[in-house]
Parts: structure tokens; C-alpha cells; sequence
């Protein structure tokens, strides 16, 4: 289980920091529709990642062959963390010689926050995971490495929801934020969309460097190169 962790909480925290998710979960919770809006954005990116884990669970669990030697990645979960390992790399070279995120959604989207109501805000959530790479083989090797590690169909399903959980975190604390002191968080929550647009490239820079290599290592780990 520990073993499995080292690679899952990496997948989590990958997730969970994207800085376009959080930026979008920050310009709801200011715009109109509030807490509901944004429960709603999050509510659609939760239910692309169960269905991945539905359809992408059935699949590798009659293809798993296993953890390799001394734990490592089994190598189904070795491949797609060497595929994440080079996306998140490209990700990291493309930001520093450009300013464009290619995850993030049209800026019209962005301005079109204030007066989205939530079904639009749970078709945008659900777009977003829907379209971006990353996401989809964050979620993949999550799945691929539960898969590999055995745990049964109770235990497995779980851990993939405390996965999900997981990678939805950031964004549940700021929901709960906003629920439970919503004066005292909106300066806050300012602050922090501010920051994060303004530095969202170097969040995309060191999140492709030192998840992209600890996933390389991972993988060569699992494939028996290093």
C-alpha cells in the first residue's frame, strides 16, 4: 500500500494544482452564482474522472500484470507514467517559450464566469477534464496502479475515490471556505486568483520538472532500466 501511494499522491497532487482549475473555481465563487455555481464546475470535472475510472477499471483490470520487482510500477502503469512523465516535460518546455497553457479553455470562457448558471458551469467542468491530456493520464495511471496493486474490488474502488477526492481538494477547501465564512474568504480568495494568474507559469514549469522526473524515475524503475 505505501508503495502504491508514492505514485498515487503525486497523481493527486498533480491534479489538484493545475492552476486553471482553481483559477475558474476562484472566478465562480466571486461571480454571481457563488458557492452553487462553483459546486457545480467541480461536480463536473468529479464526474469525468469516476467515468474514467469506471471505463479505464475495467480495462486494466483484465490487462494488469502485476507490481515488478521490489514494488515497483507493474508495466501497464510503468508506460503511462513514461507517457506522463515526457507530457508533463513538453507541458514545462512549452510555457517557458510560450505563455500559452494548452489545457486552458478559450478565454471566452473565462469571461463568461461571472454569469454562468450551473448547468453551464457542469458542462464546463466537465469539458475541461474532458479535453485536457494531462488529466486524462493523471486519472489513467491512478487507475493503472490500483489495478496493478491487487487490492480487491472494495478496497480498489475506494482508494480511487479517496483518488478523487484527492485530486478535488483544493477545490473543496475553497468551496468550504466560501460556505462557512464567505466575507472573510472573498478578500482571500482575490488575493489568491490574482497570485495564481499571475504566476501560472511557473506553477505549469515546476509541476512538469518535479513530477515529470519523479514519474521517469518511476517508470524506468518499473521497466527495469534503472
Amino acid at each position: 500500500m505505501t508503495s502504491l501511494w508514492t505514485t498515487l499522491a503525486p497523481l493527486a497532487i498533480g491534479s489538484a494544482v493545475v492552476p486553471i482549475q482553481v483559477v475558474v473555481t476562484l472566478l465562480l465563487l466571486r461571480g454571481t452564482g457563488g458557492p452553487s455555481v462553483a459546486a457545480a464546475w467541480v461536480a463536473g470535472m468529479t464526474s469525468v474522472r469516476l467515468t474514467q475510472g469506471v471505463v479505464f477499471g475495467l480495462v486494466l483490470t483484465g490487462s494488469s500484470t502485476g507490481q515488478g520487482a521490489d514494488d515497483a510500477p507493474g508495466p501497464v502503469v510503468s508506460g503511462i507514467l513514461l507517457v506522463l512523465a515526457v507530457l508533463l516535460y513538453a507541458l514545462a518546455l512549452r510555457q517557458l517559450t510560450a505563455d500559452d497553457d494548452p489545457d486552458a479553455p478559450p478565454p471566452r470562457w473565462m469571461a463568461m464566469t461571472d454569469g454562468m448558471g450551473p448547468g453551464r458551469a457542469f458542462a464546463m467542468g466537465a469539458g475541461v477534464l474532458a479535453i485536457g491530456p494531462k488529466f486524462w493520464v493523471f486519472t489513467l495511471a491512478a487507475v493503472g496502479a490500483i489495478s496493478d496493486a491487487d487490492l480487491g474490488q472494495a478496497a480498489g474502488i475506494t482508494t480511487f475515490l479517496l483518488f478523487v477526492v484527492l485530486a478535488a481538494s483544493l477545490n473543496l477547501v475553497l468551496l468550504g471556505a466560501a460556505l462557512v465564512a464567505p466575507a472573510r474568504s472573498a478578500r482571500l480568495m482575490d488575493r489568491a486568483s490574482d497570485w495564481l494568474v499571475a504566476h501560472n507559469g511557473q506553477i505549469t514549469v515546476a509541476l512538469g520538472l518535479v513530477v515529470g522526473t519523479w514519474f521517469l524515475v518511476k517508470a524506468l524503475t518499473g521497466l527495469g532500466i534503472l
